[in-house]
């Protein structure tokens, strides 16, 4: 018999420990580009330094994991590159935090000496997330692993920028953007947030300069009034369309603004009369823009108030700004009204301070010829995105993009690969830091002081972690990358990069699949977050439960386009999974020789082997479909109906006569099923819950020292496919369970055994049922079970029909009837009354429409069980009086 044993309960701690440096040591993910097979990659969105696991993560590393090592299994020569980036605002904002507890901002320390206190907070705290990364099993190549600001990605960063600068991609202008005065920098579009505010309509009286009347203007923000250079009107509105050309005055500043017509203006919003300030606003910056009107700036970087102002105002915060202009107009008699008003704000990503328009001098990616060929990849199925339902949302932002904006006023950086000469003004873009001014020859140069945007950097994560620029074997090898999975909330900052970056660079989509993983959520379906008290840590989740019940249960639920429902009782349920596993192989390795058993899986005669021969070889199918298509719940819900259900509930039950008993030839054959079927379970399971898979695994028979993370997929057996088997089997277990369940309705003791007869559908039953009478009578704990055509069902017999088939179970002698029918009259009798209570609760108007919903839905749940309940036990009643004839 073996020799190896399980412990009687599964430790995942000291497990799964042990298996992540088993793999790291041997390398075990880390390929060659020089192997053979179809290759496979993915790059990890790489986490922010700053970065602390948390579900989201999970679930993305599990679905890569998952994906990973499954193309292994498959013969495929994957890579799985990790890393991290620098991530500008968030890290810097980190340290300039902890500077300030010391009492010293950047300024104190200057440049160098702050981005070298940014470098040693992230050699002490940035391998958090990675070690976080390890917990979780994530099977990546250690040794490739990559950070944003490493040596070679700074050379591709600096590449990138060189080149599309001198294609005239990259350009140096004013424009308006989005500034946060917190962080004191630029935005780009899509790292602002809108969130609902509550605010103020503000209704303005601008007087005609020359006295025919008055428009009012509704406006949300009255303190840019201070900037407005022009009044609009829809060219089309009879009230208004006579003024286009005439001029109104400013209140409170007396300045004269033109009056425009635009069909930007919407007739219906407001009064239908817009202030026009192109310095403070997007859409007013494009309205300028048109009609060529003065773009004027009374905000500066810090949202004070600044420049040529009505005495009074210069240094005003922009909150004070508003206080004190909404006073002057009612001082004046300018302000009609004020209406609450619930509008979208812009916030910041990062710091959610309001952002606020700005104009100034940024760097900017002309990113429409970009756009075009990423749109065009998804367009034409180069790249897929799953579910498709975000096609139209990509689509949507790629035809509505606007210049990126890339430099930001940060420290912690790529920095600009830019110099402007002292002497002479020019500007210079190079690879190499220049040591003169190639126009004048003059070595005085000022570097430009900005860095890059964080997702410049990361838009090309897919070619620059493999080596470009250079002509890597990596990036010959694996590059386009097979998927990316990523979370709907960066399609645009991220994805849609890379596709621009990728396809400009490298003349191929960075990815063929793009996998949007859903939302996780708690169990009511509302999302996590620390205020409402409702997130679930992972870790604490994989301390609790082991990590591979958390992988399982994310898996589980990771239905494509849907989000996910957790709560740790669920996470707690796929725990008894693992358990359960883990007591199957227990049983298997009390019955299994030492080595794999000679006989062949496929060759058993028996009716239970034959069968779970067949549901492996569907199993298999299922499972290697539903990953190739992204199915995840679909794979992990095949595999737990597998194991659970079928084998350990049934098979290990039918099999045990033969396990036990003094057939040599038959428990050879049960020796040889159950080993291939318990090896190819945890082939089956170990992309989705690799440590307890690969313990069971090297505890079988003839694995000692294999590595399940290296094997392959089982090989499917098209022999042992049959189409009669299920059927014969359902006929067998709808037997054993009709009985079962008459002998609990009945509350027969398990010790009696019960004689049944079966009165076969046709031939065919009957010889099953023949075939295996032994077995049924020892899961159905029968004294005998007749086969017969034509029986008669005896007196005093419960009866239940399956497939066609009719059993009887006589119970003279088992069941005391008249002591049964009170039973069962007492029973309903004690649930009407408790029913009657709740039908009269729920009968109330007063309970109904004052008591919380979840109460109210509680007790109507409760009284539906309960008269789920009384029927039951009516329909058995019935039964008993029936079977008394």
């Amino acid at each position: 018999m073996a020799v190896k044993t399980l412990p009687k309960g599964y430790e995942p701690a000291e497990v799964e420990a042990r298996w992540r440096e088993h793999w790291i040591e041997n390398k075990t993910f880390t390929p060659d580009p020089a192997a053979p097979g179809e290759p496979y990659s993915i790059v990890i969105p790489p986490p922010n330094v700053t970065g602390q696991l948390h579900i989201g993560h999970a679930l993305n590393l599990t679905i890569q994991d998952i994906l990973c090592r499954h193309a292994r299994q498959k013969g495929k020569n994957v890579l799985w590159v990790p890393g991290m980036d620098h991530a500008g605002i968030a890290t810097q904002n980190v340290v300039e935090r902890r500077l300030a507890t010391q009492g010293l901002g950047r300024e104190d320390l200057g440049r160098e000496e702050f981005v070298r206190r940014v470098w040693e907070w992230k050699e002490e705290y940035g391998g958090k997330i990675l070690n976080q990364i390890r917990r979780m099993g994530a099977s990546v190549d250690w040794t490739r692993e990559r950070f944003t600001m490493d040596e070679g990605l700074s050379r591709a960063v600096r590449e990138v920028f060189v080149d599309l600068y001198e294609q005239g991609l990259i350009y140096k202008g004013n424009y308006i953007i989005n500034w946060c005065n917190r962080c004191h920098t630029a935005l780009a579009d899509d790292e602002v947030e809108h969130a609902p505010h509550k605010g103020h309509l503000y209704h303005v009286r601008y007087p005609l300069a020359d006295g025919s009347g008055d428009l009012v203007v509704a406006t949300t923000r009255p303190e840019t009034m201070l900037a407005d250079t022009a009044v609009a009107v829809h060219p089309e509105d009879e009230r208004y369309n006579a003024h286009i050309g005439k001029y109104a005055v400013l209140p409170v500043v007396g300045r004269k603004l033109v009056v425009i017509g635009d069909k930007y203006v919407e007739r219906e919003f407001g009064t239908g009369c817009l202030k026009v300030t192109p310095a403070h606003d997007m859409n007013d910056w494009e309205l300028g823009r048109r009609h060529g009107l003065d773009v004027i700036s009374v905000f500066d970087d810090t949202g004070r108030v600044c420049g040529d102002v009505p005495e009074g105002y210069a240094g005003l915060t922009i909150v004070q700004a508003r206080e004190k202009i909404v006073a002057d107009l009612r001082a004046s008699g300018h302000l009609m009204e004020i209406v609450e008003h619930e509008h979208n704000v812009g916030e910041c990503y990062r710091c959610k301070n309001v952002v606020e328009p700005h104009v100034s001098t940024q760097w900017f990616v002309a990113v429409k010829p970009l756009a075009e060929k990423a749109r065009a990849a998804v367009a034409d199925g180069a790249t897929r995105i799953y579910p498709s339902s975000w096609d139209k949302t990509y689509f949507h932002w790629l035809d509505n993009i606007r210049d990126w904006c890339i430099s930001r006023q940060l420290w912690w950086g790529h920095r600009i690969p830019a110099w402007t000469c002292d002497a002479c003004g020019e500007l210079i873009v190079a690879k190499a830091d220049p040591a003169a001014c190639p126009k004048c020859g003059a070595g005085a140069l000022t570097r430009d002081e900005d860095v890059l945007d964080t997702w410049f950097s990361s838009a090309l994560w897919p070619f620059s972690t493999m080596g470009w620029p250079d002509k890597t074997p990596e990036l010959a090898r694996y590059y386009p990358t097979s998927c990316l999975v990523t979370a709907f909330d960066i399609l645009f900052f991220w994805v849609a990069r890379m596709m621009m970056m990728g396809i400009h660079f490298m003349d191929k989509v960075p990815f063929t699949d793009v996998y949007i993983h859903a939302l996780v959520r708690d169990a009511e379906g509302k999302k996590m977050s620390k205020s409402t008290g409702n997130v679930i840590d992972p870790l604490e989740m994989c301390d609790r439960y082991g990590t591979d019940s958390l992988r399982f249960t994310l898996a589980a639920f990771a239905a494509m386009g849907r989000d996910i429902r957790l709560s740790e009782e669920r996470i707690e349920g796929y725990r008894h999974f693992m358990n359960k596993l883990w007591n199957a192989a227990r049983f298997a390795l009390m019955y299994l020789p030492d080595q794999i058993p000679a006989a062949d899986p496929a060759a058993a005669t028996a009716l239970p082997h034959r069968w779970i021969m067949d549901r492996l070889e569907r199993v298999k199918a299922e499972v290697d479909a539903a990953i190739c298509e992204y199915r995840f719940n679909d794979a992990a819900q095949a595999v737990y109906r597998f194991t659970w259900n079928e084998f350990c509930d049934w098979y290990l039950e039918l099999i045990k006569g033969d396990l036990n008993g003094e057939d040599a030839a038959a428990r050879e054959s049960a020796h040889a099923v159950l080993h291939a079927v318990l090896r190819e379970i945890l082939a089956l399971a170990h992309p989705i819950i690799p440590f307890i898979t690969q313990e069971i695994y090297q505890t079988l028979p003839g694995m000692e020292g294999r590595d399940l993370a290296a094997e392959p997929f089982p090989p499917a057996r098209p022999g042992c496919r049959d189409e009669a088997v299920g059927p014969q089997m359902d006929l067998l277990q709808g037997v054993i369970t009709s009985v079962r369940t008459i002998r609990a309705e009945l509350n027969i003791k398990p010790s009696l055994d019960l004689d049944c007869i079966v009165r076969p559908a046709d031939a065919d039953a009957a010889a099953v049922l023949a075939e295996n009478a032994a077995l049924v009578r020892s899961l159905a704990r029968l004294g005998s079970l007749t086969v017969d055509p034509q029986a008669t069902p005896p007196r005093a017999s419960a009866s239940a029909v399956v497939a066609g088939s009719e059993l009887f179970v006589p119970l003279s002698g088992a069941v005391d009837f008249d002591a049964e029918l009170a039973r069962l009259d007492k029973d309903i009798a004690k649930i009407e009354k408790v029913l009657v209570g709740v039908e009269k609760k729920l009968g109330n108007p007063g309970f109904v429409n004052n008591a919380p919903a979840d109460v109210v839905d509680k007790e109507r749940a409760k009284a539906q069980a309960m008269r789920d309940d009384m029927t039951k036990l009516a329909d058995l009643r019935a039964r008993l009086r029936e079977a008394l004839g």
